[in-house]
């Protein structure tokens, strides 16, 4: 009854607090004058405005006798075009039509800039999410091998790459690897984005391997297995149990850094939401709206991870 009674004190706080900052924000938009207008935004994200089809040529409308379809036809032998499948029609039965007029309108719901910005966001970290992993596990076992080449080019990889700005990369990779290679924005972006977060991922293997009694593999050996399927069948599977709660840390910072890409013109989710910002005028609807899909993001990939933290545990 009494741990009941503290949980609902706590809960009664953070409630509080939430209120809190809530109202803070409320005051701090009314102290700058700041009227909110959250439908400036939704069309950004969902764009209900009806489709308009309009009349190639000069011509004249033929209304079926049903209503369902419009044919235009003219009169210097162009084609006739027809017209289906829409919801509201424009013309009449015999009306003169001229090139540019709207004929008929179909609704059409679609993604807004802003939900286009957050599909390329959501594929270039997928993307560099995975060779990210496929690198990182390279360069992870090298920093723990024995041949002194692979052990000091991955440990000069690791310091190179963790001891220069991300944002400093993706130029790279665009300007110069890029004009050399031929690559377009979106293999760009990805590249540096792999490469970067390849580096911290090996870091985290690394630890994650050395951090399982070397008696491990010395039983796996004395059982007669070689150093390779020794290190998959025995190191890796628990290492990839310890290294899995940083994993998703560096995973969703990917995420986030993902936002950088946007300077070299990659129309991401931060980009959209700059380019929106600029037509419609409303920066905090549009930013806070861009934050939650953020949020959104990486709170989906960490809530994966915890479900995969709690099957791995249950399977011990």
């Amino acid at each position: 009854m009494e741990k009941t009674s503290s949980n609902l004190l706590w809960h009664g706080v953070l409630l509080a607090v939430l209120l809190s900052f809530g109202y803070s924000i409320v005051l701090a938009s009314q102290s700058i004058e700041y009227n909110w207008r959250w439908e400036r935004v939704v069309p950004y994200l969902v764009n209900m405005e009806p489709k308009s089809a309009v009349a190639p040529f000069d011509g004249v409308a033929k209304v079926s006798a049903d209503g369902l379809s419009v044919v235009v036809t003219s009169d210097n032998g162009e084609p006739d075009r027809a017209y289906q499948e829409f919801s509201h029609l424009i013309v009449g039965d015999g009306d003169l039509v001229f090139e540019g007029d709207v004929i008929v309108t179909r609704e059409d719901w679609r993604m807004g800039p802003i939900m286009n910005g957050l599909v390329v966001t959501l594929k270039i970290s997928i993307v560099s999410l995975f060779f990210a992993v496929i690198i990182g596990l390279f360069v992870g076992l090298a920093r723990i091998s024995s041949n002194p080449l692979l052990k000091h080019l991955s440990l000069l990889y690791v310091e190179i790459v963790r001891g220069t700005p991300l944002l400093v990369q993706i130029f790279i990779f665009y300007f110069f690897i890029g004009t050399v290679l031929g690559l377009d924005r979106f293999t760009a972006g990805a590249a540096a984005l792999s490469i970067f977060a390849a580096a911290y991922v090996a870091e985290i293997i690394r630890s994650g391997i050395q951090s399982i009694p070397a008696g491990q593999m010395e039983a796996a050996r004395s059982l007669g297995m070689n150093y390779s399927k020794a290190m998959i069948h025995i190191i890796l599977p628990q290492a990839f149990k310890r290294t899995l709660p940083p994993m998703a840390g560096q995973f969703i910072n990917l995420i986030k850094d993902s936002s950088l890409v946007s300077v070299i013109s990659i129309t991401d989710l931060t980009k959209a939401g700059r380019e929106v910002v600029s037509g419609t005028f409303a920066p905090f609807e549009v930013w806070f709206t861009v934050a939650l899909l953020y949020l959104v993001l990486t709170g989906t990939l960490s809530w994966m991870v915890k479900l995969l933290e709690k099957r791995l545990a249950t399977s011990d």
